[in-house]
């Protein structure tokens, strides 16, 4: 049986554990608002910014419903046509000042879509990536090892294929090149049952924090220099072209009518293009692309 209102009550209260424990490591909190969708739902965004360790933030929580499926959600699922639907989840992207702490990302969802006299069509999604601007080798294989320890109470298969999955999704094909260095990514996730299907998106929310707050911690006191910074906002543009050009999520919010501002709290605040630049060989900068931003087992 499909339980909408826990699914629910569970995302909420991740909202909140995730809120408060990135707050901890900052000086300013998250400031809130509450929003509605004409069509049906809405949602509450939480946003942190301009603090001493968070440039920018947002952690939403969404709950949408309607009788029309957008283009981006019945493109590949043809089946759904004609079905009201109604998606929840929770969606964050955080934006570190500190060029040496790396950006993340991480969403949990769930989708279902029902018709009358028929059994309801559902699934879970989500996952979490990390792109960092300078690499370290310890900091990826935490963050991959915490990623494998929640996937493998599952089953030992799921890690090695919800991460190649992301690093197949988190790629820039007109760039040739991944947005960072992965983590999870999976979708239409519904084959082992409501209960434990559910509890598999649950092992992934929860274990987000545990992925990400060590490697903040371990990189926030790191000194930094304009440098550091022009790189960090050149390589914020490849997360501004992802997002705009391939990224679901931003697609179906702006597909079913969604608040924009929430849709688009993803991007960072300050960006920068340059003209056919590249990383002069032997340096730092040189290192995340021929190092890091290259698929690889980490753990």
């Amino acid at each position: 049986m499909v339980d909408k209102q826990a699914v629910k009550t569970y995302l909420l209260g991740l909202q909140d554990t995730i809120c408060r424990e990135l707050a901890q490591l900052d000086s300013v909190g998250f400031i809130e608002e509450s929003w509605e969708r004409t069509e049906g739902g809405g949602g509450r965004s939480r946003v942190i910014a301009n603090g001493e360790v968070f440039e920018k933030g947002g952690v939403n929580f969404s709950h949408v419903y309607g009788n029309q499926l957008p283009p981006s959600a019945t493109a590949a699922r043809p089946e759904l046509a004609g079905r009201n639907f109604e998606a929840m989840g929770v969606s964050l992207v955080i934006h570190p000042e500190n060029p040496y702490v790396p950006t993340s990302h991480a969403n949990v969802r769930f989708f279902v879509a029902e018709k009358a006299d028929e059994e309801p069509v559902w699934w879970f999604g989500g996952g979490y990536d990390l792109t960092p601007y300078y690499g370290y080798r310890d900091d990826c294989i935490h963050w991959h090892q915490t990623a494998k320890q929640a996937c493998e109470p599952f089953g030992r298969e799921f890690y090695p294929r919800f991460k190649r999955w992301c690093d197949e999704y988190f790629y820039l094909e007109h760039r040739g090149e991944p947005r960072g260095v992965g983590g999870l990514f999976f979708d239409d996730f519904n084959e082992l049952g409501f209960e434990r299907s559910f509890a598999f998106m649950r092992a992934v929310g929860d274990s987000y924090t545990s992925a990400y707050l060590p490697i903040v911690e371990r990189r926030k006191h790191q000194s930094w220099g304009q440098q550091q910074r022009d790189f960090q906002l050149y390589r914020r543009g490849r997360y501004v072209e992802f997002n705009l050009v391939y990224d679901r999520g931003t697609l179906f919010g702006l597909q079913t009518g969604g608040r924009t501002e929430s849709i688009l709290m993803s991007l960072p605040p300050l960006v920068r293009w340059e003209y056919n630049w590249s990383p002069q060989s032997g340096t730092e900068e040189a290192e995340l692309y021929d190092t890091y931003l290259k698929p690889r087992e980490w753990v």
